[in-house]
C-alpha cells in the first residue's frame, strides 16, 4: 500500500513538472509572437510598403509621440507617414523587451528632410499589442546633434 502510494505521489509530481514545462515553454513562445509580429511589420516599413504595415494595426490604433502629437487611427498614422516618411526611415533595433502584450524597443532612426539631409534619432518605443496586432505606440524620440 505504501509503494503504491509513493508510486502514485511521485506520477503527481512528475505530471505537475512536465505540465509546468509546457506552460513555461507555451510562454515562451507567446513572448517572442509580439516581437516577431513586429519585426514582420516593420520589415515593410523599411522597403517603403506602409499599407502592408497597416494591416498589422488595429483600425483605432493610437500613437503617441510624446512631447509632439498623438495620432489617433490608421488615417491619422497613414497621413504622418506620408509626410514624414518621404523615403522609407532607416533603423536599428538594439533592444527588444517583451513582457505580456507590450514590446519595448530601443534603437536609432534616420529620417531624410525635405531638404534631403537624413536627421538622426535615438527612439524608446513601447508598442501594446491587441490579438496579433498593434494597437498603441508611445513612442520617446530624441534628435541627435551633431
Amino acid at each position: 500500500m505504501k509503494k503504491s502510494l509513493i508510486i502514485i505521489g511521485l506520477f503527481i509530481v512528475t505530471s505537475n513538472v512536465s505540465a509546468q514545462t509546457k506552460n513555461n515553454h507555451l510562454k515562451e513562445q507567446t513572448k517572442m509572437t509580439n516581437t516577431t509580429i513586429l519585426h514582420k511589420a516593420n520589415e515593410f516599413v523599411k522597403n517603403g510598403d506602409y499599407e502592408s504595415f497597416l494591416a498589422y494595426c488595429t483600425p483605432n490604433t493610437k500613437w503617441v509621440f510624446v512631447g509632439e502629437r498623438i495620432l489617433n487611427g490608421k488615417e491619422e498614422v497613414r497621413a504622418y507617414m506620408k509626410e514624414f516618411y518621404l523615403e522609407p526611415p532607416v533603423f536599428s533595433v538594439e533592444k527588444a523587451i517583451e513582457e505580456d502584450n507590450f514590446v519595448m524597443v530601443t534603437g536609432e532612426i534616420r529620417l531624410k528632410n525635405k531638404a534631403g539631409k537624413y536627421e538622426h534619432f535615438d527612439y524608446c518605443d513601447i508598442w501594446r499589442f491587441e490579438d496579433g496586432k498593434i494597437a498603441e505606440l508611445k513612442a520617446f524620440v530624441i534628435e541627435k546633434k551633431p
